[in-house]
């Protein structure tokens, strides 16, 4: 849970409490997210690589130079390490099975265009894209003659960064990631597995900003923004889903991550009917949008 602005950083270690709101009001106005407090605690050891590149003694002397001067590099460095970009394959894997045997067989059912559009927002370092690439692939026997769209978006580049690249460590690939899988789609790189050239074009990764967004956008059928807005304030996160809801259709299914919900956040988004967990857009009362879901199914 995050802290209240006055006592957030008050037992931060030995980093200066004043340092310490100066980062987390950088990466709040870059990017929303407010730091929790757990988060706060590793302020200095997620800095540390960003002090030894940049030449600095500690987080006071970091901020002092921000303040002193606009450095867009270091700015961006200080971002990404303060960004929590924890990700694995195949992440809360009920979800993952619901979205290969319920959600993707009713969107092949809907869809007459015989287009698939999915939008990975707060994807990290791509697993979870590649996670929804992997099942579509297995299954290609179903898609065959589909335009498929994957676009995965991060506001941190360094994360997507990597995503691009397609290089996992051992231990990324040994995390949800089924041997069978393993051998099929990723291919040996020194120590590393880096995803097939199959997987890798399949997805548009992009950097872009939730409130600020420039990524190609429109309507999608399947949107999902897991373990994102746990970091962001009541305000931010209905902004979010207002945004959500510009880009989804009355079809559209949103997945969030386990300790997330629309309740008191949305009113564009309703418990989906078939999906559990799954939201759908609102058409009119809830017992309207209820009846909705049950016709265009």
């Amino acid at each position: 849970m995050a802290l209240s602005p006055s006592s957030r950083f008050a037992d931060s270690g030995s980093s200066s409490r004043g340092a310490a709101r100066i980062l987390s009001g950088l990466l709040e106005a870059r990017t929303g997210q407010i730091l929790s407090e757990n988060r706060a605690w590793r302020m200095e050891t997620a800095l540390k690589p960003v002090l030894r590149s940049h030449g600095l003694a500690d987080i006071d002397a970091l901020a002092a130079r921000l303040i002193a001067r606009k450095e867009a590099a270091l700015e961006e460095d200080v971002v990404n390490a303060l960004l929590n970009n924890e990700s694995s394959f195949f992440r809360d894997l009920q979800i993952f099975d619901m979205i290969h045997r319920q959600i993707l067989p009713q969107i092949h059912a809907q869809r007459d265009d015989r287009t698939l559009r999915i939008w990975s927002a707060g994807c990290s370092t791509g697993q979870e894209a590649y996670s929804i690439a992997i099942q579509l692939c297995n299954d290609m026997a179903r898609w065959r003659g589909w335009r498929i769209e994957i676009l995965a978006t991060d506001i941190s580049t360094a994360a997507i960064d990597q995503a691009k690249s397609g290089i996992f460590t051992q231990m990324d690939v040994q995390r949800g990631l089924a041997v069978g899988d393993l051998i099929k789609w990723f291919e040996p790189a020194g120590d590393d597995w880096c995803a097939s050239p199959v997987l890798r074009q399949m997805i548009d990764f992009r950097t872009d900003n939730l409130f600020d967004h420039r990524a190609p956008m429109g309507e999608y059928d399947l949107l999902l923004c897991r373990n994102v807005l746990l970091y962001f304030t009541l305000e931010r996160r209905q902004a979010v889903f207002r945004m959500l809801a510009q880009h989804s259709h009355a079809r559209s299914v949103l997945l969030l991550g386990a300790g997330e919900t629309v309740i008191g956040h949305s009113e564009d988004f309703v418990p989906h009917p078939d999906f559990r967990g799954g939201y759908g857009r609102r058409t009119g009362t809830p017992a309207q949008a209820e009846a909705a879901f049950r016709r265009a199914v």
